[in-house]
């Protein structure tokens, strides 16, 4: 059952992006090697909500929620995640896909 990993950045003007696009670049192919693919990646955002602004949005399907848990949970992923962190201001969500949900 796939999962998708959503998650939102703020980049706060007095922190700057940081180390965050280093973090961009060396996360990548770590997700790929858990088998999550992007499927959107975009700084072009047009918020419809005053109190939601992003700067940054991320999409990213894996085949199962274990797959994500081992992407983020590998020692790979912990050394990389500070520059996130360090740099910028995240929230995310996990999304399971409904098989039983009737659209």
């Amino acid at each position: 059952m796939m999962v998708y990993f959503a998650v939102t950045i703020k980049i706060e003007e007095d922190r700057g992006r940081g180390e965050y696009d280093e973090y961009i670049c060396q996360v990548k192919p770590i997700v790929e090697r858990y088998g999550g693919r992007y499927i959107i990646r975009s700084e072009q955002i047009t918020p419809l909500h005053p109190d939601w602004r992003p700067d940054r949005f991320i999409l990213i399907e894996f085949p199962t929620r274990d797959a994500y848990n081992h992407c983020f949970d590998s020692e790979e992923y912990r050394k990389i995640a500070c520059k996130r962190i360090n740099s910028v201001n995240s929230q995310a969500i996990i999304i399971e896909e409904d098989v039983n949900e009737n659209l």
